[in-house]
């Protein structure tokens, strides 16, 4: 599969070296000179030292040829342009962006991005699935210890339908988002989930298996 990845921060690096340990082949856009030299010798990828929104930069990387484009920088102008770009010149078939104002993502969405993610809304969701001060604590060490995120699909016969989340025996993992009918849907502990849902899953490595067992009903 062919990235490009928009960014200049560690989550770009930490995308990029998850990526190109996967064998994909990864061109990194980045606006800082340092952080282009020093990824190039951390991360197999093509590094280019540019703005991500510019056509003429996008076209260098590739854009034409690209199956995803990521966007993660911390301007959200600069992120939508960079997606619009993207898809309507060089008709990359599939744009993620992440959004820092929470306010911004219905715009995303309305302007035909993919994906829009609220790192904001996804950790507020997190913490209010979260029962006691101690459980909001350990956050901090799980997202530490290895992650899984995933998205997971409920069928017809998924035993999580028609529950609510709160009843779920969820052990080291909470449903982050709800995607339903095309609505990107933020998971509250209320929420009842609903055939065809899809789950937008972040779980502890070693308990991946067992939630989905509780979520789908099949094992890993």
């Amino acid at each position: 599969m062919r990235i490009i990845l928009i960014g200049s921060d560690k989550l770009t690096y930490f995308l990029g070296r998850r990526f190109a340990s996967k064998g994909d082949y990864l061109t990194i856009i980045t606006p800082e000179k340092e952080t282009a030299v020093s990824l190039s010798r951390r991360l197999k990828a093509t590094l280019i030292e540019g703005n991500g929104s510019d056509p003429a930069v996008l076209q260098e990387a590739g854009a034409y040829q690209a199956d995803v484009l990521l966007a993660l920088t911390p301007r959200d102008q600069d992120n939508l342009i960079a997606c619009q770009i993207a898809q309507d010149r060089y008709g990359v078939p599939q744009t993620v962006a992440i959004v820092n104002d929470p306010d911004n993502r219905a715009i995303f969405e309305e302007l035909g991005v993919s994906v829009a993610f609220s790192a904001t809304e996804i950790l507020g969701s997190m913490i209010e699935q979260q029962t006691t001060s101690e459980d909001i604590r350990n956050l901090v060490p799980v997202a530490g210890s290895g992650v899984t995120i995933t998205e997971v699909v409920l069928g017809e016969s998924s035993p999580a339908v028609g529950q609510a989340i709160k009843n779920l025996p969820l052990h080291g993992a909470v449903v982050a988002c709800v995607v339903r009918r095309g609505r990107v849907l933020i998971a509250k502990r209320n929420s009842y989930l609903h055939a065809g849902d899809r789950l937008l899953l972040i779980s502890e490595d070693d308990k991946y298996g067992t939630v989905q067992q509780v979520l789908t009903g099949e094992g890993v």
